[in-house]
């Protein structure tokens, strides 16, 4: 049974998690798919911002795969240090 209680008060006081980077990205591009341009420039355009979101989801993962390894590497020395 759903706890309204607990609901509530993430919804009220904001207190539910937030969407991850990922879920950003693919709603920015799924956004960009739903357009459609008028012109060249709106095609140049979202040429571009596609080309962007590409790249942030490169620099994302990246990220992502260092957080990684340093966090790997912080429980090893936490062991080490026991």
């Amino acid at each position: 049974m759903a706890d309204l209680r607990r609901m509530t008060r993430e919804f009220l006081l904001g207190e539910s998690t937030k969407p991850s980077v990922a879920s950003y990205i693919q709603s920015v591009a799924e956004v960009l798919e739903s357009i459609s341009p008028r012109t060249r420039t709106d095609e140049r355009r979202i040429e571009v911002a596609r080309a962007s979101l590409k790249e942030v989801r490169r620099h994302t993962r990246r990220l992502q795969e260092r957080v990684t390894l340093l966090e790997e590497q912080v429980n090893i020395l936490e062991e080490s240090k026991e």
